[in-house]
C-alpha cells in the first residue's frame, strides 16, 4: 500500500469512525427521549421510532468498534513500515508504546464498552432503575471514546492530558451531540411521521432544534480555538495551505448546515407546530436530511483535517 492510499485509508475510517460515533450519540438520546415518553410500549404508536433509534444506535456502535480496530491496525501499518496483512505482528507494540497507538486503544476499548452498553439496552428498556444504571455506564464508555480520540490528533502535540486535549475531547463530544441528533433524526423521525404519532414527532423535533443550538455553542468555542491554534494565530495560512483549504470547506459546510437548521427551527417547525399537517412535517425531516448530509461533510473534512499537517505547522 502507497503512502496515499494508506493516507486515504487512514481518513477515511477516521470519518467513518467520527459519523458513527455521531450516529451512537443522536440515536441513544434520541432514543431515550422516546423512552420517557414510554415510545417501548407495545400500543405506543412511537414504537416503531423507539425499535429504529435503539437498533440504529446499536448499528452504528458496531461501525465505531470496527473502524477503530481498523485505524489501530493502519497506525500499526505506518509506524512499523509492515504490509498491510503484516502489520498485526507489530500492532500491540504500538498500541501500549506510543502516544497514537494508546489513543486509539482507548477509543477502541471505550468502543467495545459502548457496544455491550447499547446491546443491553434491548432486554428491558421499561425498567427505570436498569435504564438509569446502563445510562451511567453508556456516558462513561462514550468519555472513554472521546478521550481516546482527542489523544491521536493534533492536539496531543500539546503532551498528555493537556488542556489542547481537553478541548479537543469537549469538541468531539459537542460536534457528535450536534451532527448525531441530525443525523440520527433524520433517520428516527420518518418512523414517527404517521397522524398517530405526530405529536411525538413535533416534541422530538423541538428537543432536537434546542439541543443542537446547546450543542452548537460549544461547537463553536471549542472549534475556534482548535483552529486557531492550528493557524498559529496567522489567519494567512488559509489560503497558504492544503490544511486551510479543508478548514475552509469545513466552516462552509458548517455555514450551510446552520442555514437547514435555522430554517427548520424559525420556518418549518413553527409551521408544523400550527397544522400538524403532513406535508409540514415531510418538509421539516427533508431539510433534517439534507442537514444529515451537510454534517456527515463536516465528519469527512475533519478527518482531513487531522490527518493534514496544520497550516501553522507547513509554512
Amino acid at each position: 500500500m502507497s503512502d496515499d492510499s494508506l493516507w486515504f485509508a487512514q481518513t477515511g475510517f477516521a470519518a467513518l469512525a467520527d459519523i458513527a460515533f455521531a450516529c451512537v450519540l443522536g440515536a441513544s438520546i434520541i432514543g431515550n427521549w422516546l423512552r420517557g415518553e414510554q415510545a417501548f410500549a407495545a400500543v405506543s404508536p412511537a414504537r416503531f421510532g423507539w425499535r429504529r433509534a435503539r437498533r440504529g444506535a446499536i448499528a452504528a456502535t458496531i461501525v465505531l468498534l470496527l473502524c477503530n480496530f481498523a485505524s489501530l491496525w493502519l497506525q500499526s501499518m505506518a509506524m512499523s513500515g509492515a504490509l498491510l496483512l503484516e502489520a498485526g505482528a507489530s500492532m500491540w507494540l504500538v498500541a501500549t508504546g506510543t502516544h497514537a497507538g494508546i489513543g486509539w486503544s482507548v477509543a477502541l476499548a471505550g468502543s467495545a464498552l459502548l457496544l455491550m452498553a447499547s446491546a443491553s439496552a434491548s432486554a428491558s428498556a421499561s425498567a427505570s432503575a436498569l435504564a438509569t444504571s446502563r445510562s451511567g455506564f453508556a456516558i462513561a464508555a462514550v468519555l472513554i471514546v472521546a478521550a481516546g480520540k482527542s489523544a491521536i490528533g493534533h492536539a496531543a502535540d500539546a503532551g498528555a492530558f493537556s488542556a489542547a486535549e481537553a478541548v479537543q475531547a469537549l469538541h468531539l463530544l459537542a460536534t457528535g451531540v450536534w451532527g448525531g441528533i441530525v443525523i440520527a433524526g433524520a433517520v428516527v423521525l420518518p418512523a414517527l411521521d404517521t397522524s398517530m404519532a405526530r405529536a411525538s414527532l413535533i416534541r422530538i423535533a423541538v428537543r432536537v432544534s434546542r439541543t443542537a443550538t446547546i450543542a452548537l455553542v460549544l461547537v463553536i468555542a471549542t472549534g475556534g480555538f482548535n483552529a486557531w491554534r492550528g493557524m498559529g494565530g496567522s489567519p494567512a495560512v488559509l489560503d497558504a495551505s492544503a490544511w486551510g483549504h479543508a478548514l475552509l470547506v469545513k466552516l462552509a459546510l458548517i455555514a450551510a448546515a446552520l442555514a437547514c437548521g435555522a430554517l427548520n427551527r424559525w420556518s418549518a417547525l413553527p409551521r408544523l407546530q400550527r397544522s400538524e399537517s403532513t406535508i409540514d412535517a415531510q418538509t421539516l425531516i427533508n431539510v433534517m436530511r439534507v442537514e444529515a448530509g451537510l454534517m456527515a461533510g463536516v465528519f469527512v473534512a475533519a478527518a482531513v483535517l487531522s490527518h493534514s499537517v496544520p497550516g501553522a505547522a507547513s509554512g
